[in-house]
């Protein structure tokens, strides 16, 4: 469909390979942009009574370091900035792809960012993983007390498991974010089209309407949960990694 197609801005190429400048990282550029200015308001002049922007910062902030706090323990506040800036880079990326006619790009809806982000994640909760524990972070995937048939057996099926999550966490916010769109894209072709009718119009062109009216406000508050679910995955891989379960 035209609105996950990625369009070359600026060709460019280097070592033989493609790195061409697109909408996807126009967009991408917008949202950090935009997080930055936030950040920026927010925290410029902080006051012992926040304003309307600094509170917004702080309350953001907040929320990301007691949900580290209850799925990670203490320990979990020194990765708040990593799970703060994924979770306010999908959030803003999540959201700019629904601002209307301005040629709006989601880039979460495609899965080569999104499994991006997720193998960041991985990546780090195996570091932190092996420079904490060692070789003893193989013990997460071994049933405590089991024999040696039952451990092998689950320890393949643990393993398999854990390999398995940096492509689960991409697909799950990839598939929501593109669904999300298909259906405001149809139900959009349904007002046009059904409202075109010569015979009362309004009658034909209201329920779908109505329904794309639904659906921009589900889409809305979706964007928001699978930021959110995105980082409470990270945050319990995190804490698979400092607390071995």
């Amino acid at each position: 469909m035209h609105q996950f197609e990625i369009v070359k801005l600026h060709p460019l190429a280097a070592g033989g390979y493609d790195i061409s400048f697109t909408n996807s990282a126009l967009w991408m550029a917008i949202a950090l942009g935009a997080i930055a200015i936030f950040m920026f308001v927010g925290t410029a002049k902080p006051q012992l009574v926040p304003g309307r922007w600094q509170a917004a910062v702080e309350y953001v902030y907040d929320f990301v370091a007691s949900m580290l706090d209850e799925n990670v323990g203490p320990e979990g506040k020194r990765y708040a900035p990593l799970i703060f800036a994924v979770f306010m880079f999908v959030l803003v990326c999540n959201l700019l792809g629904l601002l209307p006619w301005v040629g709006a790009f989601t880039p979460t809806s495609h899965v080569t960012v999104t499994i991006g982000l997720a193998f960041i994640v991985f990546t780090v909760v195996c570091v932190v993983g092996f420079m904490r524990h060692g070789l003893h972070f193989f013990s997460l995937f071994w049933p405590k007390d089991a024999n040696i048939v039952l451990g092998l057996f689950v320890f393949v099926i643990e393993v398999l498991s854990f390999l398995s999550r940096p492509f689960t966490l991409a697909i799950r916010l990839f598939a929501n974010m593109t669904a999300g769109h298909v259906l405001l894209k149809v139900f959009g072709t349904f007002v046009v089209a059904l409202g075109s009718f010569n015979a009362l119009p309004y009658v034909f062109g209201v329920l779908p309407l109505a329904v794309n009216v639904a659906l921009t406000a589900l889409e809305l508050l979706i964007a928001v949960v699978q930021a959110y679910v995105f980082a409470l995955l990270a945050s319990l891989y995190l804490n698979d990694a400092v607390n071995l379960h």
